[in-house]
């Protein structure tokens, strides 16, 4: 079983339906008893940085997150929920994160079309297991105006928005995030969650 936790911020039903289409069990939810039952965790997100990190506060989310994490747990963060992994984010105001990986997460001020909207390559720069069937130049679906800046250990892919290098995929150990939206992503989406699902059951 995995738990999609529930903190308000994140279109809920689209994840649940993604995972269901891998037969994997998908519980939404953000009791800590269930949680800690959890074999799998992820965190969606569709909002500001501020508001998400908020809500995991109201809900005391923040300190079952990082238990979680200490004990190995997988956990995969989705758009907002990749970026608040994170150590600091810029949107808004500056805002403390998760801290789960090193780096920021700043407004993509560049001079291409903003919110960065549509289907990008991926360029594979760290061969890790969640992108075990996905191949370079494979076509994810992204929705953002902040972008990730992180050490390049924990790149795992990139893709190219103009002349902008954009942080598609990350990963420090059990926790990883994307910056696209796997759900939205057709057969590369599906992909990914099929290697997420195998790694919450090995």
């Amino acid at each position: 079983m995995i738990v999609i936790i529930d903190y308000n911020v994140g279109n809920l039903k689209s994840v649940v339906g993604a995972f269901k289409r891998i037969g994997l069990e998908a519980v939404v939810s953000r009791d800590e008893k269930v949680i800690k039952e959890a074999k799998g965790i992820v965190l969606p997100g569709v909002g500001t940085f501020p508001t998400a990190m908020k809500n995991l506060e109201k809900y005391h989310l923040v300190d079952i997150l990082t238990e979680r994490k200490e004990a190995g747990i997988p956990i995969l963060g989705i758009c907002l929920g990749m970026q608040i992994l994170f150590e600091k984010g810029y949107e808004v105001k500056e805002t403390k994160g998760l801290g789960f990986i090193p780096g920021s997460v700043r407004y993509m001020d560049i001079d291409e079309k903003i919110p960065h909207m549509g289907w990008n390559q991926l360029h594979i720069t760290n061969h890790q297991p969640i992108l075990k069937y996905v191949h370079e130049n494979d076509d994810a679906y992204f929705v953002h105006s902040y972008m990730a800046h992180c050490k390049d250990e924990n790149l795992v892919a990139y893709t190219d928005y103009g002349t902008t290098k954009v942080t598609a995929l990350v990963q420090n150990k059990n926790v990883i995030g994307c910056q696209f939206h796997p759900e939205k992503s057709g057969m590369v989406g599906h992909k990914i969650l099929l290697a997420f699902k195998e790694m919450v059951e090995c």
